[in-house]
Parts: C-alpha cells; structure tokens; sequence
C-alpha cells in the first residue's frame, strides 16, 4: 500500500501550500526595504518576527522528527531563513531599547526555548511516536494562539466600522494558504497541521466577511483607535507549516476619513496582519 507522501494529491496540494506560505513569507519585503531607506524602524516591533522564527524552527524539528515531510521544511528552512534577515535589519535600526528587547526575546524563544524543547521531548518521551505526538501539540498550541490574534483588528473593523487596517488581499491569501496545509493535514491524516489551520481558516473568513460588511461603510467619526496599538500588534496569523509573517498595504485613505492613526502605528498594525502561516 502506497505510502500518502508518495500519492500526487499530496505532493501538489504541499507544492501550493509552499507557493501561498512563501508570498506570505515575504509580505513585509516592502516595509523593510522602507526602514533600510530611513534607516529606523519607525516604532515597530520585533515581536511577530521573534513568533515566525519560533514557529518556523518548531515546525523544522516536527518535520524532522517525524521524517518525510520535506514540503513542510522546505517551506519553514525558508521562513527561518527570511525572519533571521528581517530581524537583522531590525536591530541593526531600531533604537537600543528595543534592541536589547529583542535580542532578549530572541535568546528566550530562539535559543534557550528551542533548546527546551529538544531537551523535553528527548526526556519526555524515549520512543519516536510519542516524541513526534509531544511535539505536535506544543506546535498546534502555539499555532492555534497566533491564528486567535486577529480577534483584536476584528473588534476594531467593527468598532470604527472601517477595513482600513485590515486589507482583504492579506486575508485572502492568508485563508488559501491555511486551506492548502489544511487539505495536505487531511490527506496525511496528521491532526497537528491539522488542527491550527481550521482556526486560521475560521477567522481568515471572518474577516473577508467583515470586509464585504464594511467596506462601503461610512466610518465612525471621530473614533479613537488605543492610543497604545496594543490591540493592533497582536493581529499575527500563522499558517502551518509556515509561522508568523506580516505586510505592509502601502494604500491611500480614503478622504474624508475620520479614523485615524499614526504612520508609525499604522505599519505596526499592517506588518501584524499576517502571521496565517503553516
């Protein structure tokens, strides 16, 4: 009986789903080739790309660990790969505060994180299925809390009534990409790529709803977004076997808008708007 990594359903599905997480992954190209030009980060935050990278290299160990998934390595050995540029450009510009930040992060999640769970699952459990089992949930956990993220931007859409800062194309390439690695879980039969990308599927269709509700909406006036873009930085969704990925919309507002928000912040909230990877 042939093995579902040999038939070519799963091969092409994988293929595709690499094809959506790579765009995906390389969304924020033009909001880093706009601090390398103004040489400062303009008040982002390194967090979502600290997240991609955890996630990309969790997902690598998954794959590895449980042998023959190259279409998900391919994939996240290119996510790992892309984050470690973007980070670098991050902290060779932004300020020292959040340098030392970030390099504190990167050395919590990236470092000693990735190690922690090297360790665990070789003490945890000694034979492969259980290491493989262990190690998918920890990855469907921490791919299920990025896909919930956009629960914050959603609130704003419908507070403000106004899908300023939430671009459909994001949210559309987002949903097929999730659906991809959904379909590819399926036909595998693994409940841990499974899983994240119903979730990331449920709210990347929740916002292509909220879109078409709104997007011909007459926006709230005078409605203040947090004047701490706490709610807005969450808004990072994943697709597995890719991780956290952001964009940068670049569109004009519309005139007459009334909700407004600084530049600095707005690219805070674009650059969020993804993180729907594997």
């Amino acid at each position: 009986m042939a093995h579902p990594h040999d038939t070519p359903m799963v091969f092409v599905v994988g293929i595709i789903g690499n094809i959506a997480s790579f765009i995906c992954f390389l969304a924020p190209v033009s909001t880093f080739y706009r601090v390398c030009k103004k040489k400062t980060t303009e008040g982002f935050q390194s967090v979502p790309y600290v997240a991609a990278l955890f996630s990309a290299m969790l997902w690598i160990f998954y794959a590895y660990i449980k042998t023959g998934e190259i279409l998900i390595i391919t994939i996240n050995a290119f996510g790992c790969f892309i984050e470690t540029v973007y980070l670098s450009i991050y902290l060779t510009y932004c300020p020292k505060k959040a340098r030392i930040f970030t390099l504190k992060l990167i050395f919590l999640f990236n470092l000693a994180g990735i190690c922690l769970v090297v360790v665990l699952t070789h003490v945890l459990a000694k034979e492969r299925t259980a290491r493989v089992e262990l190690l998918g949930w920890i990855c469907v956990v921490l791919s299920t809390s990025v896909f919930a993220a956009p629960l914050s931007i959603i609130k704003v859409v419908i507070r403000t009534k106004s899908v300023e800062f939430m671009p459909f194309t994001l949210s559309l390439l987002l949903t097929i990409s999730a659906s991809m690695w959904l379909i590819y879980g399926i036909l595998l039969g693994d409940i841990f790529v499974t899983l994240p990308n119903i979730v990331g599927i449920t709210f990347g269709t929740i916002q292509m709803v909220l879109y078409a509700i709104y997007m011909k909406s007459t926006p709230v006036k005078n409605q203040k977004l947090p004047e701490h873009n706490d709610e807005l930085n969450v808004n990072t969704q994943e697709v597995i076997p890719p991780s956290v990925v952001d964009i940068e919309t670049g569109g004009e507002k519309k005139e007459g808008m009334h909700v407004q928000l600084p530049e600095k912040k707005q690219s805070q909230t674009e650059h969020n708007q993804l993180q729907q990877h594997n």
